[in-house]
């Protein structure tokens, strides 16, 4: 079966950042899906800081979730913080989800 960058970032839809209650995609954070061999991935996202706390829980559960993807044997993530993320990295609809609980945006 063929993994594709499309089926990954559904995936990954499934990951909660638990402090913004929004998934990873919507909120800019991955940067790029690679296929380093016919059954891995490797999943290049960024935080909102460097300083974030919430590292270990994304490098558990961002591969734990990509290998729910038929096919794939291997998951890794790999953190970037270049370009750093601004808020312009956020989908539209997490946009209008994050305004509605009054969050500035």
């Amino acid at each position: 079966m063929l993994i594709t960058k499309e089926k990954v970032l559904k995936k990954l839809k499934e990951v909660i950042d638990p402090e913004l209650h929004l998934n990873i995609v919507d909120l800019g954070f991955i940067y790029g899906i690679e296929f380093p061999k016919k059954d891995s991935v490797k999943v290049k996202m960024t935080m909102t800081s460097p300083a974030c706390p919430l590292a270990p829980y994304f490098e558990e559960e961002v591969p734990a979730v990509v290998k729910k993807i038929k096919g794939v044997k291997s998951a890794k993530v790999e953190f970037t913080f270049t370009p750093k993320w601004t808020r312009v990295k956020i989908s539209e609809s997490a946009k209008e989800e994050l305004r509605m609980r009054g969050v500035p945006i």
